[in-house]
């Protein structure tokens, strides 16, 4: 079949599978049996689920490799399905049967370890590997134009599984139905780029270039957001990645009873478990069963979701994902007095604590979605902090009615940080905005490279110039929600390479309290200077460049060695180096030959600006 017509097939079926589907491939004996598998999804959608897995569990084998596992394991199934329920190896769990049929080849990199053990620590390995594999392979580059336009027309349909698999091994956790729909993507960029390749105005650089992004996007996008909520579920918890989708949902929903609330809450808690171990099948049908009820719930649910339920499957996850908050109810008080006036609360938060924190998060979010949800957690374990105070035996009476001035008091630093960044950002602009965050994260952070921290600081640059702009009630959630994004991811950079102490204290102790923490860390005291050696600083033709953007990508890399020579550099010094620089640079952009200039002015530079930061 085509991988056109099996990718288009695997979503339609998908839809109709959903409504027969187990709340858990484990909850009943024989639901995770490979047959009953096959049966729910057809030989072809099998299939290609089997590349896809193959590829993530083996990032290193060859597209080869995939398609011939691939077709053992369907292969099996087929027959399994057929008439051999009483074959032993058809009883066993689908997992264990793929994880044998990998190790049943030869060389295959990376996995002789893994399968020398028994399941479920060989699962748990092979896991392992799938979290150790990224960075293990380059990034997915465009091709060659022509070259990928020619390759498509000789071999269209085998190049689209091909990509499906070249995707699915550098993105090990990518949800599976989002590789299929991105490949849908990615076909119809070929076609469209390489169906007018022989009209002579045609450019074929061009519009893979202006197409590209539409298939990059959603992979970047969707990865990083699992890989985020993965890393929290796994630095932080069950019960803090509970709370944070309560707020979410609470704030998207705020018409939902409490019951119905607390139900999704641990439908895509649960999800999200089977997701970041890996758990392919059982994430894609946890899934699809939570959309299936949202969308026969709206009544209850949304009114803002009716356009994305009459949608196609993929299309509506996202689109639900990015709908409008729901209208707030009428008659909703704007007050939760009732948590801190209502004299039964400590007896209530002595029965049923977590009940009674989630109660309150689920009434404080619906009414306020002009707050982040990192805030509303913070809000959430200020409450809990002072009913752990004020219900001790010999509490003051009055001891919880001072709940209400501190909220008042977080609010307004937390708004008043937002603010302060983005009259920052208004006044300054993307490039000298984006170097008063490199100051500072490189004071913060200076064991991360040059790549890294412009990396993040240009993300951050990004969030300002998305966020500043819109009106008060959006300003906090998407700048806080963005942020969280960014500092989650370096966070999981701390995990793999530890930055210092400091960073390592707010990326452990409180998600909800992680962007105040790295925001209020200092200069990092154990950081030793970079020495003044002659490669810290190298001053070259290149900086004569007339493309602006690579100019000031070579000044941020200065700026960066400069803080790291010199973390306790003053304003006021600073801005003499930078005078002295650019001067140095006019004068020898416009000698001949520049070179020498170069050669001779820049070590001149390098003492005089010793001599201004030593003075």
């Amino acid at each position: 079949m085509k991988w056109r017509t099996l990718i288009y097939v695997i979503l339609l079926v998908s839809l109709t599978v959903v409504k027969a589907l187990p709340r858990s491939y484990r909850d009943i004996e024989g639901r995770n049996s490979i047959g009953h598998r096959f049966s729910q999804l057809q030989e072809n959608n099998f299939k290609a689920i089997a590349t896809i897995m193959f590829a993530q569990y083996v990032p290193g084998g060859t597209f080869g490799r995939a398609v011939k596992v691939a077709e053992d394991v369907t292969g099996l199934a087929r027959s399994c399905a057929a008439a051999a329920r009483d074959n032993p190896d058809c009883l066993k769990p689908l997992d264990g049967i793929f994880l044998d049929k990998i190790c049943q080849e030869e060389n295959l990199p990376r996995v002789t370890d893994c399968c020398a053990k028994k399941d479920p620590e060989r699962n748990d390995c092979f896991l392992s590997l799938k979290n150790s594999s990224r960075g293990f392979i380059s990034p997915f580059e465009r091709p060659h134009a022509e070259a990928a336009c020619k390759n498509h027309s000789q071999h269209q349909h085998s190049l689209t599984g091909h990509f499906i698999y070249e995707v699915s091994r550098r993105h090990p956790f990518l949800y599976a139905p989002t590789i299929l729909s991105v490949a849908l993507r990615y076909e119809e960029m070929m076609k469209n780029c390489c169906g007018s390749a022989e009209d002579p105005t045609h450019d074929l650089e061009e519009c893979f270039r202006r197409q590209a992004p539409k298939v990059v996007k959603p992979i970047k996008e969707d990865g990083l957001r699992q890989e985020h909520t993965c890393g929290i579920l796994k630095k932080f918890g069950e019960r803090t990645l509970k709370a944070l989708k309560l707020v979410q949902i609470s704030q998207r929903f705020p018409k939902a009873d409490f019951v119905t609330v607390n139900k999704l809450v641990l439908d895509i808690a649960e999800m999200h478990k089977d997701c970041c171990r890996g758990d392919m099948l059982a994430c894609m049908h946890r899934r699809e069963d939570i959309l299936h009820y949202v969308c026969t719930n709206q009544d209850v649910l949304s009114s803002k979701i009716k356009k994305c339920c009459e949608k196609p499957l993929l299309q509506r996850s996202e689109c639900i994902v990015n709908a409008e908050n729901d209208d707030k109810p009428a008659g909703l008080s704007p007050h939760v007095r009732e948590f801190i006036e209502d004299k039964g609360i400590c007896e209530r938060f002595a029965q049923e604590k977590d009940t009674h924190l989630a109660r309150f998060l689920y009434e404080y979010s619906r009414r306020h979605p002009e707050f982040s949800a990192q805030m509303l957690l913070r809000i959430g374990k200020g409450y809990e902090d002072l009913l752990q105070e004020c219900c001790q035996t010999g509490a003051p009476d009055n001891c919880c009615s001072r709940g209400e001035e501190e909220l008042k008091k977080h609010i307004y630093e937390t708004q008043s940080v937002m603010k302060t960044s983005c009259d920052i950002y208004k006044e300054k602009g993307d490039y000298y905005f984006q170097n008063e965050l490199l100051m500072s994260f490189t004071k913060k952070m200076p064991q991360l490279t040059s790549a890294e921290l412009i990396k993040f600081t240009k993300q951050m640059t990004t969030i300002g110039s998305k966020c500043c702009q819109l009106s008060q009630d959006k300003l906090l959630p998407c700048a806080e929600e963005n942020l969280d994004l960014v500092l989650g991811e370096i966070c999981r950079r701390h995990l793999t390479d530890p930055i210092n102490a400091g960073v390592c204290h707010c990326c452990s102790s409180s998600y909800a309290f992680r962007r105040p923490c790295l925001g209020k860390l200092e200069m990092d005291e154990n950081y030793v200077p970079l020495p003044l050696t002659p490669g810290l600083f190298t001053f070259r033709e290149d900086l004569c460049t007339t493309e602006e953007e690579k100019l000031q990508h070579k000044k941020q890399e200065m700026l960066i060695s400069l803080i790291k020579h010199r973390p306790r550099i003053t304003q006021e010094q600073l801005s003499s180096v930078t005078a002295a620089f650019t001067a140095m640079r006019e004068r020898c952009c416009s000698a001949e030959p520049r070179a020498a200039c170069f050669g001779t002015e820049g070590p001149e530079l390098i003492k005089r600006s010793e001599k201004m930061l030593s003075a």
